[in-house]
């Protein structure tokens, strides 16, 4: 069980270290989106490649970001009886979750993005406007790099499912506000 903790462990750093770095993209988009505004209505100056780039801002920080959410336990759920449930059924119903709506969508996803995405790289596909951005395959790879990451922490949340059905103690977790007591 200490190999799971460890692994459980590594999976939550790897996470948590994309979400921190990723996090700096909604800055950038904020930026981005706004200079595009000022260029446009204060000097009438369009870029279709700036105006694409803080679009792909948007998308990288959603997708790269989503395993790291998972981790702070952010994504929707709805807690009408969850909320109520003992450890043990809470980790019941998220293992059942996790093995039977998460890994095969992911499973489903990661299949057929791979073949959108590997012909984007072989194409060295570029943006349909003629000023827009270059490296599009960039972007569609994040789609895989959002497969990755949350099927990582999907199986870090099994591995917490299984520590506490064993009556183990899982390694703390973490919410938006921090540590959880």
């Amino acid at each position: 069980m200490d190999a799971l903790v460890r692994a459980i462990n590594a999976i939550d750093w790897i996470n948590r270290s994309v979400g921190k770095v990723v996090a700096w993209l909604t800055l950038a988009t904020v930026l981005i989106c706004g200079t595009v505004v000022l260029l446009r209505y204060a000097a009438g100056l369009g870029y279709v490649w700036m105006q694409e780039l803080y679009v792909w801002t948007h998308a990288m920080t959603f997708l790269l970001a989503a395993g790291f959410a998972y981790l702070l336990n952010a994504h929707v759920r709805v807690d009408i009886f969850y909320a109520r449930m003992s450890p043990r059924g809470k980790a019941w119903v998220d293992l059942f979750g996790v093995v039977f709506l998460l890994m095969p969508w992911l499973a489903l996803l990661g299949w057929t993005a791979w073949t959108y995405v590997s012909y984007s790289w072989q194409t060295n596909e570029v943006s349909v406007q003629g000023d827009g951005m270059p490296a599009m395959y960039v972007l569609k790879a994040s789609i895989l790099g959002f497969v990755l990451l949350l099927g990582l922490q999907g199986l870090a949340w099994i591995g917490r499912c299984i520590l506490v059905l064993n009556g183990r103690e899982p390694p703390p977790s973490e919410t938006l506000t921090g540590p959880v007591v």
